[in-house]
C-alpha cells in the first residue's frame, strides 16, 4: 500500500475508506497525516488531551496486514478517531476535563462499549479530546487549554464536546464521538463546520461514559458527511446488557437510505427557533436559503408553532444540572470545590439547591414539552431549525459569568433555545453544514426527526449535501493560525 493522496486528511471518513480498501492507500499513511495535524496545529487549537502517535501507529500497521491478507472489517477499518474524554478507553486516562480527579481515579476500568464495537470495526482511536469541564459547558478556564476554532481560533468552537468538533473539522482525525446533553455534539458540529448526530436517547449505548445526567445523555459521532455519520452509527448503536436504558429495536443499516430522494415528505420550520427574537440576521438567512435548498429537491415545508418550546431550556437546567449536581455533590462538590473551574462549580452548586418541589414539577413540564414536538412528528417527517441561533462568537463573549438579569438572555438563553428541545424530548436531531457568515465563520442546519428515526434525518441531510458544497469547505489552517497569533 502506498500512494500519497494530497490533503488526505480533509477527505471525508467513506472517501478515506474507499483509498483503503483499494489499497490506494495505507491506514498507516492516514495516521500519520493525523498525527502530523495535531503536532502542527493543537498547541493552539487544544482539541486534545492525551494522544498515543505510537500506539495509533502500531495498530495502523496491523489494520494494514489484516486488509493486505483479505480481511478487510468495513468501512471503518484503519480510521483513526478520537472521542471526548468523558468515555472510558483502555490505556487512556478519563481526565473529563478537570482537575478533580486523582491520578488514580482517572484510571478506566474498561473499554467503553462504543469503543469496543469501533475497535471491532477496526477504528484506531488515538486520543481523547478536550471538554468543557465534566462535559457540562460553562467552563471559563480550560485545565488542559482553551480550545479554539479552526476557522478563527480567535472565536468559539462550541461546548462542551468542544475538541470532538475541532479535531474532525482541522482534519485532525477521521472522525470523534461526542456527547450530547443538550447540544454539545451539535453546537461543536455548527460551529466548526462539520456533522453532528444527537441520536434518540437509548439507540447506542452510554456504558463506560460518565453519564450524570441520566434522562438525557447520549454519545453519538461527528464527522465532516452525512455518510460518515451514518456509517459510524452502523457500527455504534444496538443493544447493550450492560446499558439497560439502551433500546432493543434493531439497527438498520443506515447507509442503505441515502437515496438523497425528499419528494413526498413533509417538512416543518419550527417559528420559535428559526424566528426567535434576536437570532442573528445571517443566520436566519443561510437557514432560508437552506428551506429552499430542500423545497427545491422536492419536500413540502410548512411553518409550524411550538409555544412550550422556549421554556426548553429552563426545563433542562432545573432537571438536568440537579441530576448533574446531584451526582457530583456527594463525591467531589462538597470535598472539592476549590479544585472545580468556577463555572462549573456555581452552576453544580446553584444546582444543588433546587427543591425536589420544583424538580418534580420541572419533569412534569418537560414531559409537556415533549408530548408538543412529538405531535408536530406524528404530522411532519422532520422539524427544521437553524443548529445555532448566533453565528460563533469570540471567546470571551461567550462566557458565561451572569453579572445581572440582562446577561441571561444573550449568555444562557441564545446558545441553548435550538438545541434544548429536542434534548428534552429525547429526539435525534443531526446539525449539518450550511454556509458561512461575512466572517468566515460555519452556520448550520439542524434536522430533527422521530424517535429512532435517524435513517430518516440522514437522508434529509444527505441530500442537502448532493447539492451544496458546504461540507466540502475546509479551513485553512496555515493561513488562519498566523492570521490570528
Amino acid at each position: 500500500m502506498s500512494a500519497p493522496v494530497q490533503n488526505l486528511f480533509y477527505l471525508t471518513a467513506i472517501e478515506q475508506a474507499r483509498l483503503i480498501k483499494a489499497r490506494e492507500i495505507s491506514p498507516v499513511d492516514l495516521i500519520k497525516a493525523s498525527l502530523e495535524r495535531i503536532d502542527r496545529f493543537d498547541s493552539t487549537l487544544r482539541a486534545w488531551i492525551t494522544v498515543h502517535a505510537e500506539q495509533a501507529i502500531e495498530k495502523a500497521r496491523k489494520a494494514e496486514t489484516e486488509i493486505v491478507n483479505g480481511k478487510y472489517r468495513g468501512p471503518l477499518h484503519g480510521l483513526p478517531y478520537g472521542v471526548k474524554d468523558q468515555m472510558h478507553a483502555l490505556g487512556f486516562p478519563t481526565t473529563l476535563g478537570s482537575r478533580v480527579l486523582d491520578e488514580h481515579e482517572k484510571i478506566p476500568p474498561h473499554d467503553a462499549t462504543v469503543i469496543g464495537k469501533l475497535s471491532e470495526a477496526g477504528a484506531i482511536l488515538i486520543g481523547k479530546q478536550n471538554l468543557h469541564e465534566f462535559g457540562k459547558g460553562g467552563t471559563i478556564v480550560f485545565p488542559f487549554g482553551q480550545p479554539r476554532n479552526p476557522w478563527n481560533p480567535l472565536y468559539d468552537a462550541s461546548s462542551s464536546s468542544t475538541g470532538s468538533g475541532i479535531a474532525p473539522a482541522a482534519g485532525q482525525c477521521s472522525f470523534s464521538l461526542g456527547e450530547d446533553t443538550g447540544g454539545s455534539i451539535r453546537g461543536p458540529a455548527s460551529c466548526n463546520g462539520i456533522v453532528g448526530l444527537r441520536p434518540t436517547f437509548g439507540r447506542v449505548s452510554r456504558h463506560g461514559g460518565i453519564m450524570a445526567a441520566y434522562t438525557s445523555d447520549t454519545l453519538g459521532p461527528l464527522a465532516r458527511s452525512v455518510e460518515d455519520v451514518a456509517a459510524i452509527m452502523e457500527v455504534i448503536a444496538g443493544h447493550d446488557p450492560s446499558d439497560p436504558l439502551s433500546s432493543p429495536r434493531p439497527v438498520p443499516r443506515y447507509t442503505d437510505h441515502l437515496t438523497g430522494d425528499l419528494r413526498g415528505l413533509r417538512l416543518a420550520v419550527v417559528r420559535e427557533i428559526a424566528y426567535v427574537e434576536g437570532i442573528d440576521v445571517e443566520v436566519r438567512e443561510a437557514f432560508e436559503a437552506a428551506v429552499q435548498v430542500l423545497r427545491g429537491q422536492g419536500a413540502t415545508i410548512e411553518e409550524i408553532s411550538l409555544p412550550w418550546a422556549k421554556w426548553s431550556v429552563p426545563l433542562q437546567l432545573l432537571t438536568a444540572d440537579a441530576d448533574v449536581a446531584s451526582w457530583f455533590l456527594a463525591k467531589y462538590l462538597r470535598d472539592r470545590y476549590d479544585r472545580f473551574d468556577v463555572g462549573t462549580r456555581t452552576r453544580l452548586a446553584a444546582a444543588s439547591l433546587i427543591p425536589a418541589s420544583i424538580y418534580n414539577r420541572a419533569m412534569r413540564a418537560r414531559r409537556l414539552v415533549r408530548a408538543q414536538v412529538l405531535d408536530a412528528m406524528r404530522r411532519y417527517d422532520a422539524l427544521l431549525t437553524p443548529t445555532n441561533v448566533t453565528q460563533p462568537r469570540l471567546i470571551e463573549d461567550t462566557k458565561e459569568k451572569l453579572e445581572d438579569r440582562r446577561d441571561v438572555v444573550p449568555r444562557l438563553i441564545m446558545r441553548r433555545i435550538a438545541h434544548y428541545p429536542f434534548a428534552l424530548s429525547n429526539v435525534p436531531a443531526i446539525s449539518v453544514p450550511a454556509g458561512f457568515s461575512r466572517k468566515g465563520l460555519p452556520l448550520a442546519l439542524q434536522i430533527a426527526g422521530r424517535p429512532f428515526g435517524e435513517a430518516m434525518i440522514f437522508n434529509i441531510g444527505y441530500a442537502y449535501q448532493q447539492v451544496t458544497h458546504w461540507h466540502q469547505s475546509h479551513p485553512d489552517l496555515d493561513k488562519t493560525l498566523n492570521v490570528a497569533f
